[in-house]
């Protein structure tokens, strides 16, 4: 009996690891413009798109270009993300409102082939009191790009094309560089440039994996129990 259950514990083990090695393989993410708001001292990653929110005067919003699998992956704009900093030369106006901008291009590891991504940079927007980030965001960081359901594809021309792809699992994402962009202050610190005017993805292991795993758990305890059964 034991010699059975060994036997078909190996055979499923070995199923298990040919299920698992594709569902790693595919493992990729999506290359994409995220948008941030700078709330409590750290970045968090916004619940409503850029021509949804209304930014308020003094509020302080980010952009990253990365390559992730989702919100809970996404890499954070880096960089300084202090009002006063940014928008130090742009006086207030009544009127209008200030709204600092942290805009990211991400790394080379992030960048779609043959592009290289632009420096980082802050920009201090000046718009209408009812303006949008989107509105924001189109007055200092011209030419932007939007596909036909009005998602971000592109800040001041780059990337040159694509929206929100999904990369091939053999590219290199964004997740080496996680600890260094969840610092604000962290390395690659955007040059300011002041203006005056200014669907589902893979979620995690498949169910009959899951329950894979469970069977060779229960076969296993199986073994062991009729191993020590004999001996007694």
């Amino acid at each position: 009996m034991t010699r059975k259950v060994l036997v078909v514990l190996g055979v499923l083990l070995a199923v298990l690891g040919t299920a698992a090695g594709p569902a790693q393989a595919d493992a990729a993410g999506y290359r994409y413009w995220s948008f941030w708001e700078f709330d409590g001292g750290k970045w968090v990653y916004a619940t409503q798109g850029p021509s949804i929110v209304r930014p308020s005067d003094g509020d302080v919003q980010g952009f990253r270009f990365s390559v992730s699998e989702d919100s809970q992956d996404s890499a954070k704009p880096r960089g300084s993300a202090d009002f006063a900093t940014i928008c130090e030369r742009t006086p207030a106006r009544d009127g209008v409102k200030r709204v600092a901008l942290v805009l990211d291009f991400g790394t080379g590891a992030d960048a779609p082939s043959g592009e290289t991504p632009p420096r980082p940079r802050t920009a201090c927007a000046r718009v209408p009191e009812d303006a949008t980030a989107a509105d924001a965001l189109a007055a200092v960081a011209k030419p932007l790009r939007y596909d036909t359901n009005a998602l971000l594809c592109a800040i001041s021309g780059y990337p040159r094309t694509g929206c929100g792809e999904r990369a091939s699992a053999t590219e290199p994402t964004a997740s080496a560089d996680l600890t260094a962009a969840a610092d604000p202050t962290a390395s690659a610190e955007p040059h300011n440039d002041q203006g005056a005017d200014g669907e589902s993805g893979d979620q995690g292991p498949s169910l009959g994996l899951a329950a894979g795993v469970g069977a060779v758990a229960v076969l296993g305890a199986a073994a062991i129990w009729q191993t020590r059964r004999r001996r007694g």
